[in-house]
């Protein structure tokens, strides 16, 4: 297999630092809400708000992006949201109130996000590697994108701590300049030619999108990522609040936001390996299953330090996973020309459900002084999201054009 992607390594590389560093920075903000909170006098939901508006932005503005990429390249797209990125930490560093959080924790960073996170890195690596490979050269770019958690957690915390929040971000605007290189490197993928329309595949932007808004597997695979987007974001923004809460060392929360990232690479390396194999749907489904029974068995028992790493481990395998699973389902259903709008139009339920999980979490907090009902809810609709996903994707259905093999032709 290695010798097969050896031509496109470099650009899977570049994908990969570039995931890996967008989705790291981004997992560990939750770090700095508590003494962000405490240092501008400014409520938890006002800091939620502004992840809320991140992930509303990202979600809304994903489809552009993966159109913009399929018109212009996937190079100018992907400078222009590190150089967005970056402009949203340092904005976030010097905020002296909710508005300037709002605008660079939020806007800034949704909009870079639309352009460098797991869509559009993901929709980079599925262009240069032959078919059937693309599955598992999925997972491993969704692996190596994992490390960045695994960096920026504990580096963020050890700043927080000594130095003070705004330092800490400062940290971050430092690690985020390595997207630049990375960015521009996996822009080469543009030289890469798109394989010719397979029979039935829509040769224009319009018509593939009329056939996804119209694709049943397509609705509910992209209904479950809402569940799906809600429970982590839910996790990212307020497990930290609520370790400190239930009176655990500070620390622990970049061990665990650590633990979920490195799990996060062997996860994403399993499901990228079995999305080859299996039912992608049915694994789809299993893992919000799974992953909802074991966010209800951690948050109905006081937390301890073994306990939130042992979750941490079990949430991070589950976490990234869907990553290679989702990209390769639409690259089955519509082929790769418009792969990055309709991933795009995926990962917008997605973060309509992380915008939920976001604030929804920190009002239900500010409204009842504690978590329980939230996670009590994310858990309900995880199972509902699971249960419907694997119920439809072993119901089976004939598979749309782009999925279908040409017609042999018939032998006089």
């Amino acid at each position: 297999m290695t010798s097969q992607l050896r031509p496109s390594l470099p650009i899977l590389l570049g994908a990969a630092v570039m995931l890996s560093l967008a989705m790291g920075l981004r997992q560990s903000l939750g770090l700095f809400m508590a003494p962000a909170t405490q240092d501008l006098g400014i409520a938890v939901a006002e800091f939620t708000l502004a992840i809320a508006v991140q992930n509303l932005g990202w979600g809304l503005l994903q489809p552009f992006a993966g159109a913009a990429a399929s018109r212009w390249g996937f190079r100018p797209v992907l400078v222009a949201g590190v150089l967005s990125y970056l402009a949203g930490l340092a904005v976030m560093a010097m905020a002296q109130g909710a508005f300037a959080l709002m605008i660079g924790a939020g806007v800034l960073m949704g909009v870079a996000l639309a352009c460098t996170g797991s869509g559009m890195a993901l929709a980079v690596a599925a262009r240069p590697v032959p078919s059937a490979l693309r599955s598992s050269a999925l997972g491993i770019v969704s692996a190596a994108g994992s490390f960045g958690a695994l960096i920026a957690a504990p580096i963020g915390q050890v700043l927080v701590e000594g130095w003070g929040w705004r330092v800490g971000v400062w940290g971050f605007v430092l690690l985020g300049l390595a997207m630049v290189p990375a960015a521009w490197i996996a822009g080469r993928v543009d030289r890469v030619p798109i394989p010719p329309l397979a029979p039935g595949e829509s040769p224009r932007m319009g018509l593939a999108l009329g056939r996804a808004m119209t694709h049943a597997p397509f609705l509910v695979m992209a209904g479950a990522y809402f569940v799906c987007g809600l429970q982590l974001v839910f996790l990212t923004t307020h497990l930290p609040s609520y370790l400190i809460l239930c009176g655990q060392d500070p620390m622990l929360s970049a061990k665990a936001l650590g633990t979920i990232g490195g799990f996060n690479v062997l996860g994403s390396l399993f499901f990228g390996w079995a999305g080859g194999r299996w039912n992608k749907g049915v694994l789809l489904g299993g893992i919000y299953l799974v992953r909802s029974v074991v966010l209800g068995l951690y948050f109905a028992w006081a937390p301890s330090e073994a306990s939130t790493l042992v979750f941490a481990a079990i949430m991070g395998f589950l976490w990234l996973g869907v990553a290679p699973l989702v990209a390769g389902m639409v690259v089955q259903m519509f082929g790769l020309r418009f792969q990055a709008m309709i991933q795009g139009l995926a990962f917008m339920s997605h973060q309509f459900g992380s915008f939920l999980g976001a604030l929804g979490g920190g009002v239900l907090f500010d409204l009842n002084g504690d978590y329980v009902l939230a996670w009590k809810l994310g858990m309900a609709m995880g199972l509902v999201a699971g249960a419907v996903q694997v119920a439809y994707a072993l119901r089976g259905s004939e598979p749309p054009a782009a999925e279908r093999p040409p017609p042999r032709p018939a032998v006089a």
